[in-house]
């Protein structure tokens, strides 16, 4: 399980943390991680888990998760990789609120940002970040339909950012060398590999995620290298939820 494998993060003793109405405060990873978010609205899934653990994170580095949503990555990556330091940039103003109450509640003040932004002018330093990461929204703008929460439909439609948003964000916050990591439909990665390339971004490593051995691929988890010469690991495929699993206790 994906939680055996995570090491304790401090908690507030006592965080004074508004919670509305509307939310609800989950304890995951055997209460090692609490997580304030919406109870119909958006709520992260498994695909967060399967990326904080994808992406090649090495302690000391500076990570920037792009709509970051409730924090969800970010604060896995502090508890399992040791990075220094994470900025999660959300422009919807109700998750940041969320997010910044996550950092609280997680006793992660002073090593996780929250910033109110939008990924296609990012309120950034360029050239800073080794690595970016997104869970970007998988469905094209006029594709399918439109979930009728607004929280979910900019979550899971590209109606506020494109996937090139996306790469030239992040192409422009990576130092040289530096690291994209991304999850994305299994049936678009023709369109994320060669638009990786045209904003300097080369494909490294590949894992394809399949719901069960006998069904086609649904995710693939792609990291690029800004900068970095052809060549890419196709790494053992993900069946099911492999090794990870979210297991949620309600608090509330």
């Amino acid at each position: 399980m994906f939680s055996t494998r995570l090491t304790p993060m401090r908690l507030s003793k006592s965080p004074d943390i508004e919670l509305k109405p509307d939310e609800s405060v989950d304890a995951f990873m055997e209460g090692r991680l609490r997580l304030i978010q919406s109870k119909g609205g958006y709520r992260f899934s498994i695909d967060a888990v399967f990326l904080a653990e994808f992406v090649s994170a090495k302690p000391g580095e500076v990570v920037v998760d792009l709509g970051t949503g409730c924090g969800i990555i970010a604060l896995l990556l502090l508890q399992r990789r040791s990075i220094r330091y994470a900025v999660g940039l959300e422009i919807q103003r109700d998750l940041a609120d969320q997010a910044r109450r996550n950092v609280l509640l997680n006793g992660a003040e002073g090593r996780l940002g929250v910033v109110l932004g939008d990924i296609r002018r990012p309120p950034l330093a360029p050239g800073r970040a080794d690595v970016v990461v997104c869970n970007p929204p998988y469905r094209q703008k006029a594709s399918g339909r439109i979930n009728p929460d607004p929280q979910r439909a900019l979550a899971r439609h590209e109606r506020r950012v494109s996937l090139d948003d996306i790469l030239g964000a992040a192409s422009k916050l990576l130092r040289a060398k530096g690291r994209l990591a991304v999850i994305y439909p299994a049936a678009r990665l023709t369109d994320l590999l060669v638009r990786m390339r045209g904003f300097d971004l080369e494909p490294k490593r590949l894992r394809v995620v399949h719901p069960d051995t006998a069904l086609e691929a649904k995710r693939v988890l792609v990291e690029a290298n800004r900068g970095g010469r052809p060549g890419m690991k196709i790494l053992p495929p993900l069946v099911d939820q492999g090794d990870y699993s979210i297991i949620a206790k309600s608090l509330t």
